[in-house]
Formats: C-alpha cells, sequence, structure tokens
C-alpha cells in the first residue's frame, strides 16, 4: 500500500521525490536556495506597510533589526504561516514558528546572509469551524474543547479576518480559567489570553499579539495579507490566476494525473478552467467565492445562494479598483508569499508537503523558482504526569500508540511476580480438585453408612458456596486492578494521543504553558528544535 505522500517524502521514497525534491537536506542545494532568493527584495513601499503591521505588535529590538535586515539587498527569508486557531490553536502553530526561526537562524550561519523568519497570517481563509476551538489537556482524562460557540460558523463565508470574538470569547477564557487555574503558572499565562482575546478584537488580532509576544526576543516578523494596502502588491499574481486559468488548471491536472498515477492521493482537486483565486462579490468583508467558466468571459460564484455570475471585464476591473475583494486558495498562497518576499524556505506540515507537491507547473508558469520545502518540527511532550503514569503501566511513549484493546490484553497479563488466573478458571480448577478427592471418599462411606450420603451432599454445597465467595472477592480484586490500570492508560492516552491522533494536533499550548510557563515552554520548544529536520522528538518538560 502507497504511503501518504508527506509519510514517504520525509522517508525519501523516490517515488516522491520525482514531484518534489529534498532540496531541504542538502548544503549545498540550500545555498543554492538562498542565493536565488537573495536575488530579489520587498519594494520598500511594502517594506513600510509590513513595518507598520509589526508596530502594533509587543515590542521587539529583534523584530526591528529583522525589519531593518529586509531592507538590505541579499537578505533572505524562512517563511512559514498558520490559520488564525483560538488560543493558537493546536501545538503545531508553535512548533512552526520555532522550526523557521531554527531554520532561519541555521540559513543565516550556513550562508552568511541576513535571514528572517516571517509568519505569513492566514487570514483569508473563511473556513471558521476549523478554527473557532481548541483542546485543551487535561489529566483527568479526555481533553476539553474550548469554542467560541459562534452562531452558524459553518455557513461563514467570508474571511477570518473580519470575524470578532464577541462574547463567546469572555465564555471560552472563563472555561479555561475552569480546567487550568490549579496549575502554578496558570495566572501569567490567562493574563496574556485575556488581554490579547477580547471581545471587540478580531480572531486574527488576538492570535497574532499571543504569537508575536512569545517570539518577541526571537523577532518574529508577521505580515497580514488581508490589508488594503498590500492587495495592490497581490493583484498582479490574481490577474495571472485569472486570465491565464485554463493554462494553469490544465497544467495542475496534469500534475495531478501524474501523482495520482503514481499511487499518492492529491490534498486539492483541481477545477477545470478554474482561477486559483477568491472573489468577494458583495463587498470587503462579505462572502468569498471561487469561480468556474460559465461561457466565454463569465464565471459563476460556486456557492453564490442566487447562483449569481460575474463577467471577466468586471472581475479586472474590481481587481483594479478594489484588490481586496480578491484573496488567495491553498495553492495560489504560496506563489504569491513567494513573489512578494525574498522565501529561501517554506515550513509547512503534512498538509502542506502535499500542497508543494503539486505546485512545481503554477511556480514554472508564473516564472517563479520554488522555495526549499522544509518538514516543521514535531514534538510529543512528555510531562511528568505522562511520566508517572508509564511508569506505572511499564510502556513506552512509543508504545502508547497501539490500538487500547491490545494495550488493555498486555496490561491484562503483566505482572512483576506471575500472570493472575482469571477468576472463572480459577474456581473450576479448585472445585474440579475438591471433586477428585470427594467422589472416591463418596464411595466408601456410602458401604460404611449411607447415611453420611446426606452429609456429604451438604459438604458439597458448603464448599462450592464458600468457594464462589472466595473466587468471587477474587475477581472483584482483579477486576478493580483491571479497572484501574483502564483508567491509567485511558489518562496516559488523552495526555500523547488524545483522540488517538498526535498530541501536537489536537492539543493547545494552554495546559502546558499553565504548568510549566509560558516562555519557559515555548524557549523548550525553540532549544529542542532541529534545522531541517522533521523527526519527532519527546519534550521532558
Amino acid at each position: 500500500m502507497t504511503p501518504s505522500f508527506p509519510t514517504a517524502w520525509l522517508k525519501g521514497d523516490p517515488r516522491a521525490l520525482a514531484f518534489l525534491p529534498d532540496r531541504f537536506r542538502h548544503r549545498a542545494t540550500r545555498a543554492e536556495a538562498a542565493a536565488a532568493a537573495g536575488a530579489r527584495s520587498i519594494p520598500p513601499a511594502l517594506l513600510d506597510i509590513i513595518a507598520a503591521q509589526n508596530a502594533r505588535l509587543a515590542p521587539s529590538p529583534a523584530r526591528l533589526r529583522h525589519l531593518e535586515e529586509l531592507s538590505r539587498p541579499g537578505t533572505i527569508a524562512v517563511v512559514t504561516g498558520q490559520q488564525m486557531g483560538l488560543f493558537l490553536g493546536p501545538l503545531y502553530t508553535l512548533y512552526k514558528a520555532a522550526a523557521a526561526i531554527a531554520d532561519a537562524k541555521a540559513l543565516r550561519e550556513e550562508t552568511g546572509r541576513p535571514c528572517v523568519p516571517i509568519f505569513w497570517l492566514q487570514t483569508e481563509d473563511h473556513d471558521l469551524p476549523e478554527v473557532d476551538h481548541c483542546f485543551v489537556a487535561s489529566p483527568r482524562g479526555a481533553c476539553c474543547r474550548v469554542s467560541l460557540d459562534i452562531a452558524d460558523a459553518a455557513a461563514s463565508r467570508a474571511p477570518v479576518a473580519h470575524q470578532r470574538l464577541g462574547p463567546g470569547v469572555t465564555r471560552a477564557l472563563e472555561t479555561l480559567r475552569a480546567e487550568l487555574s490549579a496549575e502554578p503558572r496558570a495566572a501569567e499565562h490567562l493574563a496574556l489570553l485575556e488581554q490579547a482575546y477580547r471581545p471587540d478584537a478580531t480572531l486574527s488580532e488576538a492570535f497574532t499579539q499571543v504569537l508575536a509576544s512569545l517570539f518577541a526576543e526571537e523577532g518574529l516578523v508577521f505580515i497580514d495579507p488581508r490589508d488594503a494596502r498590500i492587495a495592490p502588491f497581490a493583484a498582479p499574481i490574481h490577474r495571472l490566476a485569472l486570465q491565464d486559468a485554463e493554462a494553469i488548471s490544465g497544467k495542475l491536472s496534469r500534475h495531478v494525473d501524474a501523482l495520482t498515477q503514481a499511487g499518492f492521493s492529491v490534498q486539492v482537486h483541481i477545477r477545470p478552467g478554474s482561477p486559483l483565486s477568491f472573489y468577494s462579490p458583495d463587498g470587503l468583508d462579505g462572502a468569498r467565492y471561487r469561480l468556474d467558466p460559465a461561457g466565454p468571459g463569465r464565471w459563476s460564484l460556486v456557492g453564490h445562494p442566487a447562483g449569481a455570475q460575474v463577467t471577466t471585464d468586471e472581475l479586472l476591473r474590481a481587481l483594479e479598483h478594489e484588490p481586496l475583494r480578491f484573496t488567495t486558495s491553498a495553492l495560489l498562497r504560496p506563489l504569491l508569499q513567494d513573489t512578494l518576499l525574498p522565501t529561501a524556505a517554506y515550513v509547512g506540515g503534512p498538509g502542506e508537503i502535499s500542497y508543494f507537491a503539486q505546485l512545481p507547473p503554477l511556480y514554472e508558469h508564473a516564472g517563479r523558482p520554488m522555495p526549499l520545502v522544509v518538514p516543521r518540527a514535531r514534538f510529543r511532550v512528555v510531562d511528568d504526569r505522562a511520566r508517572r503514569l508509564l511508569n506505572k503501566l511499564d510502556l513506552t511513549p512509543d508504545e502508547v500508540n497501539e490500538p487500547r484493546e491490545a494495550l488493555l490484553a498486555r496490561l491484562a497479563t503483566r505482572s512483576e511476580a506471575e500472570p493472575f488466573e482469571s477468576a472463572g478458571m480459577l474456581e473450576a480448577r479448585l472445585f474440579r480438585t475438591f471433586l477428585e478427592e470427594l467422589e472416591p471418599l463418596g464411595e466408601a462411606m456410602l458401604k460404611l453408612d449411607p447415611q453420611l450420603l446426606d452429609a456429604l451432599k451438604r459438604t458439597r454445597g458448603t464448599v462450592r458456596t464458600a468457594l464462589s465467595r472466595l473466587v468471587g472477592r477474587y475477581g472483584r480484586a482483579l477486576a478493580l486492578r483491571d479497572t484501574v490500570a483502564a483508567e491509567r492508560l485511558d489518562r496516559l492516552r488523552a495526555l500523547l494521543v488524545p483522540e488517538g491522533a498526535p498530541q501536537e494536533r489536537i492539543h493547545g499550548m494552554s495546559y502546558y504553558a499553565c504548568r510549566f510557563g509560558t516562555r519557559e515552554f515555548t524557549r523548550k520548544v525553540l532549544d529542542a528544535c532541529v534545522p531541517f529536520s522533521g523527526d519527532l522528538q519527546d519534550l521532558t518538560p
């Protein structure tokens, strides 16, 4: 069976490398990518806008130095990005940012070029149900879901940049406080969240404020593309996507066919003849729609409640006068990033690696070199609570990934001395032994005195009753032992593989920040990052 593309790619499978070379592994190809990126620069007007956006964030001398470096010729960037998850969303948001910082530092040292870590805020996305909640780990068992409870979130099609947190964030913070206030460093972390996550703030504003605070010392730079001042710089990419839609979709479709024939599933479906841009017909903060060809010079707005259409001329006029009406899709966003920025490397997760496997024809069509694609850092936090449970159950972190029932079966037969016999088997064995002695004795007693037969029957019943009581108590002791083991296993799995998934994809940061300190936990992640590596590591705070 063919593995997923990211798995095959990380293992160096030649079938995957044929679509996306693993250039990030080799110093020589990293230097080539840095040289190509260094030949590009950010337009001064765009850099002024980026500096203005970052001026609203937590003070950071390192960020100011990085912004100044971006104005110099030859400076390169390591870029990453993520959706605006509530309270930073899953842990891998933190890991992405940390990996970008570590990779930028390594490229700077390797090449001698200034290299700046940049976080591209994915504020154009409209998938509100993916970002309006987070999960909080709990030592008591299953993690707690914390949500904004936004009405009709599933129906929202507007970019999340315009989504106010509203009163739901107050309830979400109260839930978070109820879950975590007993942890030793809860006060500082909850204060940080409460300062940023206010009802009048947008989801993206709060997200950016917190993440910028975490990485102020490292000078992580942020870019929000949902800005009327940046939109004109993005307009040429949307114009290319619109005017060359048929040619681009044809090239991407043929590439997808080759991926499929190699045994890989594709992350993004290619619509024949459709542009890779979204369009908002009802205003800058209105719903955004994909465009499907509806005849010469006409386009359908996919999913529009009135089945509306728009002409190419109307789109081009809007692009000239209100370019913010256009937003990128998952496949167009990387090209926009690498057009505006001197990107040497992009740090991505499995989904983004799959995106980039589909993108070579688009970059080639646009005449742009693809950046290095670098897997994000991957961690499993094994804290003191998890370590105690591992010791009690005599398991390793990797063994916890096995199916629950298989682990329970193993635990049921594991003992420091010897395995315990089941209650049913013990009762049957003991009573069988008693009967084997009693039957011969009964024949002799019958010969001696027939009246002893009744006494013998009463003794047999009395022994059976007493034995059943004994085995019942034994069985309850076994069940208690198994129940305790099962409860410990469930708590351990909730900490390490919540809902059967990798911890970094479910748990948010708050539990760990409240236990170990916001900056301390962030520093632990940064120190553990190995540049240009996607190997899973255990963190033991």
